[in-house]
This record gives C-alpha cells, sequence and structure tokens, in this order.
C-alpha cells in the first residue's frame, strides 16, 4: 500500500520498458513491509539536467536509481561521490542524506564481484580480462581493485577511453598492475564482457574464446538472455560462466544497504521477483 508516508526511490532512465528493478525491490519491500516503492520515471537525455533536481526536491525523495542513459550525466549534479564513482565516472544511486546533501554510489561494480565470491571464486590477488571500458567496464574494474585484484588487462575499441580508465584505477589502487592490451583472454582468472556486444543477432564475440581456459570464470552483462551466444561459446570450452543478470541481483543487497534498508541475499530477491531472469 502506497499511503503519504511511503518513501520514494526515482527509477530514472529512458525509455522505461525494459526497466527491471521495480519487479525486484517492490515484491521484497511488500514482503518485509517496507514503506517504500521504487516508481519507473522516463526522463529523456535533454530534459535530464532541468528533472532530476526537481525530483530530488520532492519531500517524500528518499532516492533515486539512475540507468542509461544518465549515468554519466549525473555526476556533476552530486555533493559526494564514492571512489566507484571517481574511477567509473558513472553513478547509478543516489540518496538523500541526513544532512540534505546528494550521495551517489556505483554497484554495477560491486554486484558483479559478489556475483563472483558467492561462486567461490577468488578475486585478491587474481588476474582478470575486461572487455569494455565504458560505464559498466569501469565499475567492475573499479569494484574488481577494491576486493584486492592483483592485475587487469583492459580493452576496448576506443584506446582512449581504455587508457583514461587506467589512469583513474591507478591513482586509486596504485597495488593494481593495469595494461591497456588485446582481447585475449590467456591466463586470465576472470574474462568479462562488458560491452553490448550479444545485445543484437550477429554481433561478434567480445574476445578471443578459443584461448579460454576451463578453469576460467567467464562473465556477462548483457541479460538479453541468460546464456548468450559469448556464454555458450565459454561453455563449450568447459568454463563456469556468470550471467548477466546476476550482476543484478547481486548489487541489490548492495543497494539496500546504501539506502539504509534491511537488506536480504540474492537467492531471496530471485524467488520474489515478479519476472523471469
Amino acid at each position: 500500500m502506497i499511503d503519504g508516508h511511503t518513501r520514494l526511490i526515482a527509477h530514472i532512465g529512458f525509455p522505461t520498458h525494459s526497466f527491471k528493478a521495480p519487479l525486484i525491490y517492490n515484491p521484497y519491500f511488500e514482503a518485509v513491509g517496507i514503506n517504500a516503492v521504487v516508481v519507473p520515471m522516463g526522463v529523456p537525455r535533454t530534459d535530464f539536467a532541468q528533472a532530476f533536481p526537481v525530483i530530488a526536491r520532492f519531500s517524500n525523495f528518499h532516492g533515486a536509481l539512475i540507468t542509461m542513459p544518465h549515468k554519466v550525466a549525473i555526476v556533476p549534479m552530486l555533493d559526494r561521490v564514492s571512489t566507484a564513482v571517481s574511477v567509473a565516472g558513472a553513478c547509478n544511486a543516489v540518496r538523500r542524506a541526513a544532512d540534505g546533501a546528494l550521495v551517489g554510489d556505483m554497484f554495477d561494480g560491486e554486484g558483479f564481484a559478489r556475483g563472483v565470491l558467492r561462486k567461490g571464486r577468488r578475486i585478491a590477488g587474481a588476474s582478470a580480462l575486461i572487455v569494455g571500458a565504458g560505464g559498466v567496464g569501469s565499475a567492475i574494474a573499479a569494484a574488481l581493485a577494491a576486493h584486492g585484484l592483483a592485475h587487469l588487462r583492459l580493452h576496448d575499441t576506443d584506446r582512449v577511453a581504455a587508457t583514461g580508465l587506467a589512469a583513474r584505477l591507478v591513482a586509486h589502487y596504485p597495488a593494481l598492475s593495469v595494461e591497456v592490451g588485446t582481447p585475449d583472454p590467456t591466463g586470465m582468472a576472470l574474462a568479462v564482457n562488458a560491452t553490448p556486444s550479444g545485445m543484437s543477432d550477429g554481433d561478434p564475440l567480445p574476445m578471443a574464446v578459443d584461448r579460454l581456459a576451463a578453469e576460467t570464470l567467464v562473465g556477462e552483462v548483457v541479460m538479453r538472455a541468460e546464456i548468450t551466444p559469448f556464454l555458450r561459446a565459454a561453455l563449450d570450452r568447459g568454463c563456469t560462466v556468470q550471467v548477466g543478470t546476476d550482476m543484478l541481483f547481486e548489487q541489490i543487497p548492495a543497494y539496500l544497504e546504501f539506502f539504509g534498508f534491511p537488506t536480504t541475499n540474492a537467492d531471496h530477491l530471485r524467488q520474489l521477483a515478479r519476472f523471469t531472469p
């Protein structure tokens, strides 16, 4: 039941038809008795600079989930940001603090990292290949670095983006060894597709799958299908895989902590969700 005491979490992006978060958060809020609601708000890119400050002034505004195409544009509108935001240059969560400040964080990467750890894999001291140095790739890189990753290879067709991300990572995590190189997963404990490759039929595979070792954990961010062509190729190599929706479900407990709500685990959220991943 939504009433005058309901705390509003605005889910801001455009278009809204693919939004899955309300179908996860709201059943959870209902199940555990939290008087809050996630509401999709379709805000085109051209309107965001004017719309967000107005939404954030609503008296029942508790925070916001920020999705495409606004994850970068939101950053300069915030009063305080996390290290993950500073590295990624993007933000997907905003809350209003007790002092009225707007505080931003980025949980895509933390969701990915928690998924890796729940599969029993080590991040501390490991090596990883991330293909894609955009918002989600940057967030995953920052989270893996925060969990103690030893060596990271970055690849992006935009070498400037990859080089910039490498510099930000080293500035915040000087113990991390970072290289900008080819999409070759040889010797990597983790291999991650953080590009949109796989969203459309006929997309090329993001890395040299014939060089994947069976011991490599292969991760995907695309959610178009649970097993994308890239993950199918990895499975054929004998690899363990992490599907795109794992990142989504694993990051929500971190979001709940950020918003000050009672938290849970990804398995509970999957049981309550009102969509089929």
